[in-house]
Formats: structure tokens, C-alpha cells, sequence
């Protein structure tokens, strides 16, 4: 009779802020919400590769999600539009790094299950061989089954400093599943590791050049992908031993957890979590940890040089990525997805063109553009966390000019969608139907309004836009008013449950 499928949970972490992509990435649209490679986002072309078969003994389950609250509606409709149904998406109050959002995932599979197998990984990395990966985590099934803390270490490709590292030891008995040594003489064919899980000797963060440099010889050294399996219980006592704290912070979170739409709450106490990786936290120390080789074309996304190396290159090695002319350059980077840029005689430079924002940066400085942004969140500028379009969870708007006492702006309201009922005190507002339709909701009226008719809204009525089409609605907002910031909205009823 067929053995049953054994089912493995992917838990997504989607925390990160990605100001090393800045300008393009910002705090309030980070670059897991981002087509950097390919035409789906980093964390589509995440839920969709930790979906479906893995092999012919395993699956996968629907997706848990760990997210800041901040991105709730932007990732839910990524995931629907990705045709995606999560089992669930878990909102951090505050961020707390890898360690606390996995114990509370744990603690949500163990709720149903102890012993069940989870999957952990970041939502922003690239891997562009997907049956390779899911072959490595075949791999590591019977080893996570039987106490182990997996994690996939990645064949190095040249000496990285950017990149944590894993020295592999001796390998664990059995294909991968053992908890014994084969002797501590055998080194296992490491030069032949695939379909093996060996165990962890050490862990090295980020070395210098020369210290890389040996790693990449030796052979027997990997890249930390960041990507995890193991029993929920497993890694909740190991956590308890080393970090009881954080344990005992999710502990709070989950009891005071309550739902929220389609989303679940966690309680404030999280943000008492001490904020730590789950490598510090645990891996690092446990004596319960193993690696399973794999090179399935991995990148953590980590750098614009990243999408130098992963991008499609020009006779002269330079990735263009929009309206972009290149003349005697070489080697260099450019993103300019709506203003044309030109490149003379220029070489190994990163490009990026956005509508508030122009970087130009050396290759191999761009690990330093995360001190730009620094610096604008220093000086309160509004570049260092938004771009001029703001996203919403009923579409997004994109002021287009502002001067003294007016404003326009672009609204783009996705298909059923409805903004809040809402008014102003200190603002009117134009409405001019661009395509689609509009249903407006002006005090006591409702209101059919067509592509290329318009609406007048004076200051302090009570008004709803809604989209009851099956296209986008696009239209024009023309503000005029003493004061015309976004904390000058009172909203009567809302369908996302904001108040603010």
C-alpha cells in the first residue's frame, strides 16, 4: 500500500525593509513586493515554488506568511493575484529579526501537530532552479523527521564577503536522515555532496577576502542560504534552551493574538521579543544541526550588484533594464524603467531611475547605499520609506504636482474595490474620471461617474469612491485647500478596518 503523502508547511518571512535596493526599495514597499526577476515579485515567485509536489513522498500545504502589519493588504493581494490562498498571514507589531517570527510560526503548527515539518524561508530570494531545491529539501525530510535542524547550504561560485558561511563535517548516516556519524575520518564526497546531508562543523558570518578566498578551496564550505527545515518542536526546545526569552515573548504574543480580517494579530507582547536571527539564536550553538549541499542558482537578492550578476548581459556586460542607451560602457547596471538615461563612457557603475530619486554608485560600493538611506531617515525625508506612488489596499495614488494650497494627483483603484467614507476639513477635491468607472458617494447621493466626466467634492462632505467595474479606475484628483496633508481624513466606515 502507498505510503501517505507526508505534508510539509512553508513558512514565508516577509520582514525585511531591503534599503540595500534603494532607491526602488523603500520601508513602506520593500523589495519582496517587487518584480526584480522576472515578472512576478520576489515573494510570489517565493509561495509559488514552496507549492504543490515535491516529490513523489511529500508536499507542501498552504503558505504561513510572517509580515510587518504595514504590508497586510499589499502582500494579501500578491498572493491572490499569484492565485495563492495562505493558511495564514501573521502581522508582527514591531520587527524582531528571523528568531521570534519563526517560534511563533512553530508555535502556530504546533498548536494541530508538534512534530510537524516546517519549511523557513526568506520571501526575497531568488532561485532560478526550483526542481534543484526541491530535491535538496527532499533531501533533508527524513533528517528533519528525525530531530534535525536543517538548513541548505549553497555551493559557492566565487569568494563572497557579503554572504554568511557553513563548514560542512562528517556525514550523517543513512541518504540524509540519520542522527550518527559514519566516522569522523570520512569526509563523505563532499566534491559530490548532492542527495546528502552532512553536519555542521561551523559557522563563519561574512569573512574577509583572503578568509573567503580559503573557503572557496577548501571545498568544504557553503554559503547560508537562510532556508530551514525542521519539527516545530525541535526547534521550540532548542530555542527554549538558548533563548527562553524570545520563547517566552511569543508565548505572550500568540495568547493575546485575535483576527483581523483575513489576517492574525499578534499581540503587543512580541515587541518585548529580543530581536535576533535565527542563526545566533540557535543554529549557531544547537549540536542538532545539519546541511544539505545545493546549487539551484540562489541569490539573496542582497544588492544591486545581485542583479548584475543574476541579469542578462550585452556584448559589453552591461544589464539595461528600461529606456536606456549605452555608448562605449561596460559592465554596468541601469534601471530607468520610465525616463530615458544614457551611459558615456562609463564602466561598472549602478544606475537607478525612479520618479523622486536618482542613484549612481560604484559596483562595489553598493553594499553602501543602505547609508543613504540612513541618512534621509536622519533628516526626516519621506524618500528614505516612499516613493511618490503610495499603495493601498484598495489600489494606490501617485501625486503628480503640488504647489501653494493645491495638489494633483493619480488614483488607480483596482476592480470592486472601495475607499473609506470619509471626509476632509481643510480640502475640496476635483475627481476626473481618466478610464473605468466611478461610483461616487457624496453626502446623501450616489453618483455614476464615466471616463471623461468629472465631480466636484467641497470641503467637509462626506464622500466614497468606489470601483464596481471590471477594469481599473483611473482618475484625477485635483486638491485645493489651507492644508492639504494626509492626516486630514475622518473616516466614518472602512472595509480594511483602518481608522487612521
Amino acid at each position: 500500500m502507498r505510503n501517505q503523502i507526508r505534508k510539509i508547511a512553508p513558512v514565508v518571512l516577509s520582514g525585511g525593509a531591503g534599503t540595500r535596493l534603494w532607491p526602488l526599495s523603500r520601508s513602506a514597499y520593500p523589495k519582496q513586493l517587487l518584480s526584480l526577476f522576472g515578472d512576478e515579485s520576489l515573494i510570489q515567485q517565493t509561495v509559488r515554488r514552496v507549492s504543490g509536489r515535491i516529490d513523489d513522498d511529500a508536499s507542501f500545504s498552504a503558505p504561513i506568511v510572517v509580515c510587518n502589519q504595514e504590508h497586510r493588504f499589499l502582500i494579501a493581494e500578491q498572493l491572490r493575484n499569484a492565485g495563492i490562498d495562505p493558511d495564514a498571514i501573521i502581522l508582527e507589531p514591531a520587527g524582531r529579526n528571523s528568531a521570534p517570527a519563526a517560534a511563533i510560526a512553530a508555535m502556530t503548527l504546533a498548536q494541530a501537530d508538534p512534530e510537524a515539518l516546517m519549511l523557513l524561508t526568506p520571501a526575497d530570494h531568488v532561485i532560478r532552479d526550483v526542481p534543484a531545491f526541491l530535491d535538496a529539501v527532499a533531501t533533508g525530510i527524513p533528517a528533519a523527521a528525525d530531530g534535525r535542524l536543517v538548513t541548505f547550504g549553497i555551493h559557492p561560485s566565487h569568494p563572497e564577503t557579503g554572504y554568511g558561511y557553513i563548514r560542512a563535517g562528517s556525514v550523517a548516516e543513512g541518504n540524509a536522515g540519520g542522527t550518527g556519524l559514519q566516522g569522523a575520518g570520512d569526509a563523505g564526497g563532499k566534491a559530490d555532496a548532492s542527495g546528502r546531508a552532512f553536519h555542521v562543523a561551523s559557522f563563519t558570518e561574512k569573512p574577509d577576502i583572503e578568509t573567503a578566498t580559503g573557503f572557496l578551496a577548501s571545498g568544504d564550505y557553503y554559503w547560508n542560504s537562510g532556508i530551514f527545515l525542521f519539527r516545530a518542536d525541535t526547534f521550540l526546545g532548542e530555542l527554549g534552551r538558548f533563548e527562553p526569552e524570545i520563547l517566552a515573548a511569543c508565548r505572550t504574543a500568540i495568547a493575546q493574538a485575535h483576527s483581523d480580517l483575513d489576517f492574525t494579530r499578534l499581540g503587543e507582547g512580541f515587541a518585548r521579543s529580543p530581536g535576533v536571527s535565527i542563526d545566533y539564536a540557535v543554529m549557531e550553538r544547537t549540536d542538532k544541526a545539519v546541511v544539505v549541499p545545493v546549487d539551484p542558482g540562489w541569490s539573496d537578492v542582497g544588492s544591486w550588484s545581485s542583479l548584475w550578476d543574476l541579469g542578462d548581459k550585452d556584448g559589453d556586460g552591461n544589464v539595461l533594464d528600461g529606456d536606456v542607451l549605452s555608448q562605449d560602457s561596460r559592465n554596468n547596471f541601469v534601471k530607468s524603467p520610465q525616463i530615458l538615461t544614457a551611459l558615456v563612457g562609463v564602466d561598472d557603475l549602478v544606475v537607478v531611475v525612479t520618479d523622486d530619486a536618482v542613484l549612481v554608485a560604484s559596483r562595489d560600493r553598493v553594499q553602501d547605499v543602505k547609508k543613504i538611506v540612513e541618512g534621509l531617515n536622519r533628516q526626516g525625508r519621506p524618500e528614505g520609506s516612499v516613493s511618490h506612488r503610495v499603495y493601498r489596499p484598495w489600489g494606490f495614488y501617485q501625486s503628480v504636482h503640488r504647489g501653494e494650497r493645491f495638489q494633483v494627483k493619480r488614483i488607480t483603484v483596482t476592480p470592486g474595490a472601495q475607499l473609506s467614507l470619509q471626509k476632509h476639513y481643510h480640502r475640496a477635491e476635483h475627481w476626473v474620471v481618466v478610464n473605468g468607472t466611478a461610483m461616487v458617494t457624496r453626502d446623501d447621493e450616489k453618483i455614476m461617474v464615466r471616463e471623461n466626466e468629472s465631480i466636484y467634492l467641497p470641503l467637509g462632505c462626506t464622500h466614497r469612491l468606489e470601483n464596481p467595474g471590471k477594469v481599473p479606475l483611473n482618475l484625477i484628483e485635483v486638491q485645493s485647500g489651507a492644508y492639504l496633508g494626509e492626516d486630514d481624513i475622518v473616516r466614518f466606515d472602512d472595509q480594511y478596518g483602518r481608522t487612521d
